[in-house]
């Protein structure tokens, strides 16, 4: 994806949607859109996935907590995220295969009793996910829990275990949006949106932007804005309309990384009692352990969410029991936070984010025609796509047919073969994240394994890679985005970032001056991120 050639198209054609916000639902939106023949233009002020969507708990699930509250309040509304949670987890699956896995998770519990309540709750969370080839849920004696988890607490009486999906969020965007651009749609990152233009009736027909990257002022011109910012909603929606009162609650999630010593094996945990209740997740992910998340009010505004000293220890202390080795402060390599869109039910307490639905709603304003997609969560991200696009279909006049259940995306076109002599677990590490695309990255340095880190299995070539097929502009697109190094360990992070700088300014002709304020901030930035820790 050449972002110049993109810029162009976006100044100088006239779009029939401009989708704001290119996390998980707005790259959803500009796929779905653009495979119904719509024209279309995808717009974010920072990264593609910059935010939330590259934040989460990395699970695509139904919702275990949800199965939970729906039984013991009888709240259909929960019942029913579980079910769409479950069905889209099948689509998210298929279409991307080389991004997603099935991943066991066991329960552990510490009295028979305790045993088959969770037993009969996750057997019934498996019933409302027929058909979609992911195991059965099984209790597991003492012995098989720890067979398939040795890291666990001998204390535990027995386990249950149980099966969701996972995925490496900001990989899934990625696939995402070059999917849509390689079926038509125009896509730019850091292009922010600055103000709307309207007709004599106030509806909206353009925006002007402003490249972040270049320093310069555009516009665009659209028949349709679509609000896919998550919890910046309310701001597009005000900018729109300033009577438009809010309908997001944001909520801070936080996670951890550990080194994979704490919790070997592929399984991950559930801690299903906390003081607070909510669920902890000890999680596998790339060659890390992440541990999360937490759900507190976030009064911070657009500011980014550290993760810190005091959410630490909550999250230690809460995994200690359930582990046989409790990992301490010290041992924290790396974490980030992130803030959840919660959808406020109007007049309902904003303090209250636990209690809130995770669901989702598309509101058109009448005022200014901006069509907003609000709430939501990582798994339903395609139906809630697909919500937004027939709403735009009746504004159109029109019914188009959605096409996004069973399309793959972007590398899950092919099954390839790892090249001879490619050690194994490398060759995956490389599959995982690029798919069919692979040999684009091996064959930029011609199958030289040049490591940008003599200890991380990261490519000089991913970088160049990055910045010309990906979009990748700075040093912290590839460093958190592309290959995730920034969220998995900080100490190897901040050792590579002037090497990563360098390829960066070969590939994008920086003068050193502009080389050196790239490294010097995003060296800033590692440095609060564990200031912050600390």
């Amino acid at each position: 994806m050449n972002r110049q050639v993109n810029l162009d198209k976006i100044v100088h054609e006239q779009f029939d949607i401009c989708v704001i916000g290119a996390g998980a639902s707005g790259a959803g939106v500009a796929l779905d859109a653009v495979l119904r023949g719509y024209k279309v233009a995808l717009i974010d002020r920072g990264d593609f996935c910059g935010e939330t969507s590259s934040k989460s708990t990395k699970l695509i699930h139904g919702g275990v907590r949800y199965l939970e509250q729906a039984f013991k309040k009888f709240d259909f509304g929960q019942l029913r995220q579980v079910k769409h949670g479950l069905r889209e987890r099948k689509f998210l699956h298929a279409n991307a295969r080389y991004i997603t896995k099935k991943l066991g998770i066991v329960t552990p519990v510490f009295s028979a009793f305790e045993g088959l309540y969770y037993f009969i709750g996750l057997k019934i969370y498996g019933f409302f996910a027929l058909k979609d080839h992911f195991p059965s849920a099984r209790w597991l004696t003492r012995k098989e829990m720890l067979t398939e988890s040795p890291n666990i607490t001998p204390k535990a009486h027995s386990g249950i275990l149980y099966y969701d999906g996972q995925l490496d969020d900001a990989r899934f965007v990625m696939a995402l949006v070059k999917t849509a651009a390689k079926n038509g749609a125009s896509v730019a990152n850091h292009l922010e949106l600055k103000g709307f233009q309207k007709d004599a009736e106030g509806k909206l027909i353009g925006a002007d932007l402003y490249d972040r990257i270049k320093g310069q002022n555009l516009e665009i011109k659209a028949k349709i804005f679509v609000n896919c910012t998550g919890p910046f909603s309310d701001p597009i929606r005000q900018m729109a309309n300033p009577d438009e009162e809010k309908r997001i609650a944001p909520s801070k999630g936080v996670h951890l990384i550990l080194p994979k010593k704490y919790f070997e094996g592929d399984k991950a945990l559930l801690i299903p009692k906390t003081a607070d209740g909510r669920l902890i997740f000890v999680i596998p992910f790339r060659w890390k352990v992440m541990v999360g998340t937490t759900d507190s009010p976030y009064r911070k505004g657009e500011e980014e969410p550290y993760l810190e000293k005091d959410e630490i220890k909550y999250l230690l202390e809460t995994a200690k029991p359930y582990l046989k080795d409790a990992p301490e402060e010290k041992d924290v390599k790396a974490g980030f936070g992130g803030v959840r869109p919660l959808l406020l039910a109007k007049r309902r307490n904003a303090d209250n984010t636990k209690s809130l639905l995770r669901d989702h709603e598309v509101e058109v304003d009448e005022v200014s025609g901006l069509v907003s997609l609000l709430g939501g969560k990582w798994t339903t991200y395609r139906l809630m796509a697909e919500d937004t696009v027939n709403v735009v279909d009746e504004i159109f006049g029109q019914k188009r047919i959605c096409k996004t259940h069973e399309f793959p995306l972007d590398g899950n076109e092919e099954q390839v073969l790892p090249p001879p002599h490619m050690e194994e677990s490398f060759w995956f590490r490389l599959l995982s994240y690029y798919g069919s695309n692979v040999f684009k990255v091996l064959e930029i340095d011609g199958g030289k394994e040049k490591k940008i880190h003599s200890a991380r299995p990261y490519l000089e070539a991913e970088v160049r890679y990055a910045c010309r097929e990906e979009m990748a502009m700075n040093i912290r697109d590839f460093m958190a985005r592309r290959v995730r190094w920034e969220i998995l360990d900080w100490d190897s992070c901040y050792e590579s970032v002037e090497k990563v700088g360098q390829i960066m300014a070969e590939e994008f002709n920086w003068s050193e001056e502009k080389l050196q304020k790239e490294v010097n901030d995003y060296k800033a930035l590692l440095k609060k991120f564990r200031d912050v820790g600390e």
